[in-house]
């Protein structure tokens, strides 16, 4: 199991590492925006921070996972962006959902693996 998660960890934080780098480095040419995809993107790239937020956080959690480092902190933050991954694309772009849903399966069983390391934030009362 252990070997398991060393290797789901490793390919979630290569593929939040390759999608940020490719980001800020223009490596990947942007495809054509079409319809309701346009529409989304121009409205995320209007506010002039979030895209860039979205990918520095990527950027750090993709580090995290591939270094083993603070796990189980980059997967609470990853999370939220995971799940408008898989939104996205399962309602705008349904051509691009396999890596959304293997962000979202790889980051659940990460989560159940170090489950443990999440009791204290279900806790009603810390004192």
């Amino acid at each position: 199991m252990k070997i398991a998660v060393i290797i789901v960890r490793t390919l979630i934080g290569l593929l939040l590492l390759f999608a940020s780098v490719s980001y800020f480095f223009n490596l990947v040419p942007q495809p054509e925006l079409k319809g309701d995809v346009k529409t989304f993107m121009l409205g995320v790239n209007a506010t002039g921070y979030l895209m860039n937020l979205i990918k520095i956080t990527e950027l750090i959690c993709g580090i995290a996972f591939i270094t083993g480092r603070f796990v189980t902190l980059a997967n609470v933050v990853i999370f939220p962006i995971v799940i408008n991954i898989v939104l996205f694309h399962g309602s705008l772009d349904p051509s691009g959902i396999g890596a959304g849903l293997f962000l979202l399966i790889g980051v659940l069983f990460l989560a159940w693996y170090h489950r443990k390391n999440y009791e204290s934030l279900f806790v009603a009362k810390s004192f």
